[in-house]
């Protein structure tokens, strides 16, 4: 077995019809399941919502990888999913993140201004590494934030 990691980027269309708060528990349902899942599976990455999208990068084990990025497409609160990167990496950029998710507070809108108005987020005109290195950053700013 290969101790190889690779980065799985992608973005896909939330179909969750709920209202705010409804939407707000299947975010936190998603993110319970995701984290024990990776945790248990070797994976670390981020998700991020905005505009209706889902957007996420998974990093671990290639097989575990795979079989995460199957399950997502298999998931009906995704539409739309479209693979942007995946690819073999020398170092995880969320090494300490089980599954990090930044995007639905209302504090977020302003971080993420500068990215709704290069694209209308809209992350099907995102590369997979501008999309990475954006969750990078947020995630580094999370990180910076909680201490």
């Amino acid at each position: 077995m290969s101790d190889e990691i690779y980065r799985l980027v992608y973005y896909s269309r939330n179909l969750t019809t709920t209202g705010q708060d409804r939407f707000a528990a299947e975010v936190d349902n998603i993110l319970d399941v995701s984290r024990a899942n990776n945790a248990r599976d070797g994976i670390t990455g981020a998700l991020m919502f905005n505009a209706g999208c889902f957007a996420q990068v998974l990093e671990g084990p290639l097989g575990m990888v795979e079989a995460a990025f199957e399950r997502i497409q298999q998931d009906e609160r995704h539409g739309e999913v479209s693979l942007l990167a995946f690819e073999p990496i020398a170092a995880r950029s969320f090494p300490n993140w089980a599954m990090g998710f930044v995007g639905l507070a209302d504090e977020d809108a302003v971080r993420f201004a500068d990215v709704a108005s290069a694209s209308d987020f809209d992350p099907s005109r995102f590369s997979g590494d501008k999309l990475h290195t954006i969750l990078r950053d947020l995630a580094i700013d999370e990180e910076r934030a909680a201490a």
